[in-house]
């Protein structure tokens, strides 16, 4: 059995699609089991990273694990504890590991769930991808009320990785023991600017899309209202630093998987009534 954590969201449903491919038996873990509209073929059952006494673990070998709660260490014993061999750690290409002090509290909190795993004695692979393809979405509701999307950095540069190929990437961790121990920095398959992934949204909706850039400033209040000010400041400070500096693209999808990475513009063209 394999337990999937935040099996409803935008790699964690994807990775459930590829287990299931794959013929594998799925538990999967979501707060609202009643809205997760799951395969038949899954147990969808009730839970919550914080509370990690609580994990469904009977009969678990395996995990896809958020970092998510407030006690990684306390989670990464519970597993092990259980008799689960295996975690796969849904990361950040933002952990350093070269460094005691991460670059900011993105990083920091995706390190001490690393470093929680490293110590527990479990067979561990940590996904580092880059920015998600999905962040675009953010835009979405500019994009349907007119022609311009008002936000901030618009030369930052990354490499967006479509959610589908974060989870190709964590279904083979699970199943093949050659990637225990990996630290594996995932990429899309091209670096671009914010500037750039808004004109392949634009060619797809057949429009004239135009980016306007805002100070951070006016944006952080309304993201703090949603997530931690010290999140919200990670998140900025890393997209001024992303400005002018092309990201850098791995092979790591198709080295995995044996299959090329999809575009922003696959990604975009999938995504497409999203922006309507």
């Amino acid at each position: 059995m394999i337990l999937v954590t935040g099996a409803t969201g935008s790699v964690g449903r994807h990775v459930v699609d590829g287990l299931l491919k794959e013929g594998q038996m799925i538990r999967a873990l979501t707060r609202n089991p009643a809205g997760a509209q799951l395969p038949a073929a899954v147990e969808v059952v009730a839970g919550d990273l914080s509370r990690p006494s609580e994990l469904p673990l009977d009969g678990v070998r395996a995990v896809y694990l958020m970092a998510m709660g407030e006690h990684p260490h306390e989670t990464a014993q519970v597993l092990a504890d259980a008799g689960v061999t295996t975690v796969v750690l849904l990361s950040t290409s933002e952990v350093r590991d070269d460094t005691e002090h991460q670059p900011g509290a993105i990083a920091a909190r995706h390190a001490v769930f690393e470093n929680a795993l490293e110590r527990s004695g479990l067979l561990w692979t940590f996904l580092r991808p880059n920015e998600f393809a999905g962040n675009a979405l953010q835009w979405a509701p500019q994009i349907q009320a007119g022609d311009v999307v008002r936000a901030p950095y618009g030369d930052a540069w990354s490499a967006p990785i479509h959610e589908r190929d974060v989870a190709a990437v964590a279904v083979r961790a699970l199943l093949d023991e050659r990637l225990h121990g990996a630290k594996l920095l995932l990429t899309g398959p091209e670096t671009m600017t914010h500037r750039d992934q808004l004109h392949h949204i634009a060619t797809v909706l057949g429009r004239q899309l135009r980016f306007e850039e805002i100070p951070a400033a006016a944006v952080r209040e309304k993201m703090a209202a949603y997530a931690p000010a010290e999140i919200v400041d990670a998140l900025l400070n890393s997209l001024a630093e992303a400005v002018g500096e092309p990201a850098t693209v791995t092979t790591t999808v198709y080295d995995v998987t044996g299959r090329r990475p999809f575009t922003f513009h696959e990604w975009a063209a999938e995504h497409e009534g999203s922006f309507r």
